[in-house]
């Protein structure tokens, strides 16, 4: 830590001791979670919301800045920049009450969200909507990968596999019950392309773990569903941390 840049930081003992101060400076309930290895740069702002992760809080090395990140159940929320360590006091005091995300952005404009964190606040299943409207308009910005337009298409169709949590890596599309990461991957299906067929897989990457290779879309689909989980439901909202 530059003491030149962070003259607060340096004479308080570290960025926790130095957002503690500030807070009393405010007259603000905030505490700090502390990390000896890291208590100088960076810190946690408690919050007594269940579902929210303490908000993270570190410095900038070469400017004068602290950036901070908000996340609950494997979706980050919140992420933004301030130069000003009061403004971190105050964004970690509205983050751990659970102001919404709309009245927090409101209140301090340097804060950002996601289409997504904002689906994530609604609930799982417009998560998982959403996932579904923007792999919709990936397959129609990729007019020459007919395959995954396809799979998408019939994937969708499939009521089973429509109400789980999609994602695509590398044109592969993976399904999941759980909305946030980390997530187990129930199963993945691979595209047809350039005379391949198409392929059904228990692991996200190439190797091992074949199900089983499918001509058309929707018996890749039908074989994708034939492999999961009798119990396996609608995704619900976490991770499949169990510390989550």
């Amino acid at each position: 830590m530059d003491p030149d840049l962070y003259p607060d930081l340096a004479a308080a003992g570290g960025l926790a001791a130095a957002l503690e101060q500030a807070a009393a400076g405010l007259g603000a309930d905030l505490v700090t979670e502390r990390d000896a290895r890291d208590a100088v740069v960076q810190a946690r702002i408690a919050t007594t919301v269940p579902d929210r992760k303490p908000l993270s809080v570190w410095i900038y090395a070469k400017e004068r800045g602290f950036g901070f990140s908000g996340w609950s159940r494997g979706v980050e929320l919140i992420a933004g920049y301030t130069e000003h360590l009061e403004d971190v006091v105050r964004v970690g005091v509205a983050w751990g009450e659970g102001m919404g995300l709309r009245e927090l952005h409101e209140r301090f404009p340097f804060l950002h969200h996601s289409e997504r964190a904002e689906a994530h606040e609604r609930g799982p299943a417009a998560e998982v909507e959403l996932q579904w409207r923007l792999l919709h308009e990936q397959a129609a910005e990729a007019p020459d990968f007919p395959g995954f337009r396809l799979l998408v298409q019939a994937a969708h169709a499939a009521p089973r596999l429509r109400q789980l949590y999609p994602f695509s890596s590398h044109w592969v599309l993976g399904f999941t019950g759980r909305t946030g990461q980390p997530s187990k991957v129930e199963v993945v299906i691979a595209p047809a392309y350039d005379g391949r067929p198409y392929r059904v897989r228990d692991y996200l990457h190439a190797g091992d773990g074949v199900i089983g290779e499918a001509s058309t879309a929707e018996e890749a689909v039908a074989l994708a569903i034939a492999h999961l989980p009798a119990d396996l439901g609608p995704a619900i909202a976490g991770t499949s941390d169990p510390d989550d």
